[in-house]
């Protein structure tokens, strides 16, 4: 499977993990979720492979500026999944798909991990 790292390029932390795949010589797409969107078979898949409260990212300023009527709904996956697809930033970035298990955020540990801590 073809590694995709899903995000948006102005995020630091996406910058971050788009310069070690590229130091590393990890071959990946780039799917910037703002202007290529996400469609609800992703979200779920996602959503089947890591939890949900890992996945609402509730530190950002997306989730902060949810209404607290709208941030109590979020309870459960169906409920975070209905909020990742209105908003779509609202999701931990970034998010790493087809080098393994889904991986969720963003560390020189957790990649190097994954990947060995060596060039590819």
């Amino acid at each position: 499977m073809k590694k995709t790292l899903y995000g948006i390029p102005n995020c630091d932390t996406v910058k971050k993990a788009r310069t070690w795949l590229a130091d590393h010589g990890q071959d990946f797409a780039f799917h910037d979720f703002k202007k290529q969107g996400l469609d609800r078979a992703t979200v779920a898949s996602w959503l089947e492979q890591a939890d949900w409260e890992v996945m609402v990212n509730r530190k950002g300023t997306t989730w902060r500026k949810l209404s607290d009527e709208r941030r109590a709904q979020v309870v459960d996956k169906a409920s975070a999944l209905e909020l990742m697809l209105e908003n779509p930033s609202v999701i931990k970035r970034p998010v790493l798909e087809g080098a393994g298990p889904l991986s969720v955020g963003f560390s020189d540990a957790q990649y190097g991990a994954m990947f060995g801590s060596g060039k590819a």
